[in-house]
């Protein structure tokens, strides 16, 4: 795991592959080609563990040494040509894969993506069983020709719920999910939070006013709609609402609950074919301190981790029942 943390220098080119070192290289070809039998969250201690013995003599993959972690098309991926993978190699492998939909985000989303997908092991053992339901649900429901929606909700949609909604699209356009469509809401609903839009920004949204406001639920209190952005022809209108309101999903939709209050108060969800717990403690409390910026950019990627872990999982579970392909055919 001493290689996993290390701070990686993410740079891409259309979208594709190019200089993150070996370990990541052969992180990301186990996330796509290993066997599904664990989550990703669950597992990833594990595979990076095998990946750093496998990695420290020659920085060369062989699949004697990864054969336990892989599925049957990532066997068949080292049987295809020579059967040792190298950095060169392991990036033509990984450039077949991109999908379309991840060359569509911003640069700066994509790489701050890529680099939480090396944590998968930092979300915390809670939330398991809840990303594991939400994965199947996602795998269980998913077509190439409709919208599949999710609700993030929370009580105020002003931080969590929001942060769930954005990132969530972010990691489903990442793993080349990106009819699987996320929306926010609250229980009392209040306004889209000056903190979430900078923490949403920092890391490569467009979040701009639309100059337009929605219904206010408090006479003193603008509930300004907003327009974000993650990438080429990816964006929503976004501003605070409650969680059954008009512009979002009306019936077979999942719904998580962000927070405890939320999961309380909605212990039944109308319409919603999934209801699932998935609680984060509220960046709130460090409104106005020293470590507010901090703080608010730790939740953002707990969540963004935990949601691109969901995604992830839900991809491999799709190809592995052939009904997405994950590959580009060779070209040498």
């Amino acid at each position: 795991m001493l290689r996993s943390y290390i701070l990686l220098t993410l740079l891409q080119f259309n979208g594709l592959i190019c200089d993150e070192g070996v370990f990541a290289k052969a992180l990301w070809f186990i996330h796509e080609y290993g066997n599904t039998v664990g989550s990703l969250a669950e597992s990833d201690s594990t595979i990076k563990n095998t990946l750093a013995r496998a990695l420290t003599s020659d920085q060369i993959l062989s699949p004697d040494e990864v054969q336990n972690l892989l599925g049957p098309e990532g066997l068949q991926r080292f049987a295809d040509r020579e059967r040792a993978m190298d950095a060169a190699r392991l990036t033509a492998e990984l450039e077949r894969i991109v999908p379309a939909s991840r060359q569509r985000l911003y640069p700066e989303l994509r790489s701050h993506a890529a680099l939480l997908t090396t944590s998968f092991d930092m979300i915390e053992a809670r939330h398991h069983a809840s990303m594991k339901e939400l994965s199947n649900w996602i795998a269980a429901n998913w077509s190439p020709d409709s919208e599949l929606q999710i609700i993030s909700t929370c009580t105020g949609n002003s931080r969590r719920s929001i942060m769930g909604a954005q990132l969530g699209n972010l990691a489903a356009a990442y793993y080349g999910l990106d009819n699987v469509r996320f929306f926010s809401g609250g229980t009392q609903p209040t306004a889209f939070n000056a903190r979430t839009i900078a923490t949403l920004k920092e890391i490569g949204f467009r979040v701009e006013p639309t100059g337009a406001e929605e219904l206010r639920s408090l006479p003193q209190l603008p509930n300004p709609i907003y327009r974000v952005a993650w990438g080429e022809g990816l964006e929503m209108l976004e501003f605070s609402k409650k969680y059954n309101a008009s512009s979002n999903p009306q019936s077979g939709f999942a719904v998580i609950l962000v927070c405890s209050d939320a999961d309380e108060s909605c212990p039944t969800v109308p319409g919603a074919s999934l209801r699932l717990p998935l609680k984060f403690l509220d960046p709130k409390s460090y409104d106005d301190s020293p470590f507010e910026s901090q703080k608010y950019a730790e939740r953002r990627d707990d969540i963004a981790r935990t949601l691109l872990a969901v995604m992830a999982d839900a991809r491999r579970s799709l190809v592995a029942k052939k009904q997405l392909a994950n590959t580009r055919p060779l070209s040498d």
